[in-house]
């Protein structure tokens, strides 16, 4: 079957370079995308938000910038902006800006939930200090204003949790004619 390019670019990205991991996880890019996707698709998502939890990491992979391979160095890589553009071109804000905010969306939840910091594993923790840490009351404030915050606080959550090595999941293949439908839509929104 033919896939939209983006589906197809995606695909790429993910079997090239997806098998990589990001610090001490203890999951590769790949099995984190879609143990996410998979957990928003058990919840009842819509496939804008099994979407966003697919591609919310895609900035790790998106070009050729190295992953940090330990959690000693400084893991805030901009990840959640480095692939935003072109996922908010190919597949829309309601996908795109989940995935800008999931960032935000983890010192948003260790500010106002303390007891959410202790769940962090260790690379979540230390990227945490390194975007930033907790926020102010102003920036809570502007997280709250944003119209996606709540699936960023959704997707942060799944993103917590799709860190299991044991965990079975389809292929990267099997979300292809997801993203395709996603594309598809956001090509018939913009030429209404």
């Amino acid at each position: 079957m033919v896939h939209s390019a983006a589906t197809e670019h995606v695909i790429r990205l993910f079997l090239n370079r997806g098998h990589g991991r990001y610090g001490s996880e203890v999951v590769t890019q790949l099995e984190h995308a879609l143990q996410c996707a998979v957990l928003a698709k058990r919840q009842g998502s819509g496939s804008a938000m099994i979407g966003a939890a697919l591609l919310h990491d895609l900035g790790h992979i998106i070009d050729e910038q190295a992953m940090p391979s330990s959690d000693m160095g400084n893991l805030d890589d901009a990840h959640e902006k480095r692939a935003y553009g072109w996922i908010e071109s190919h597949f829309g804000k309601a996908v795109a800006d989940p995935v800008r905010l999931h960032v935000a969306a983890k010192r948003y939840l260790c500010t106002v939930e303390p007891e959410y910091l202790v769940k962090l594993s260790p690379a979540s923790l230390k990227s945490f200090y390194d975007q930033g840490g907790m926020m102010s009351q102003s920036e809570v404030d502007d997280f709250r204003d944003e119209l996606y915050a709540f699936e960023a606080v959704q997707l942060r959550r799944w993103d917590d949790l799709a860190k299991d090595p044991q965990m079975q999941t389809p292929s990267i293949e099997d979300f292809a004619d997801l993203l395709d439908r996603l594309a598809e839509d956001h090509r018939s929104d913009r030429s209404d």
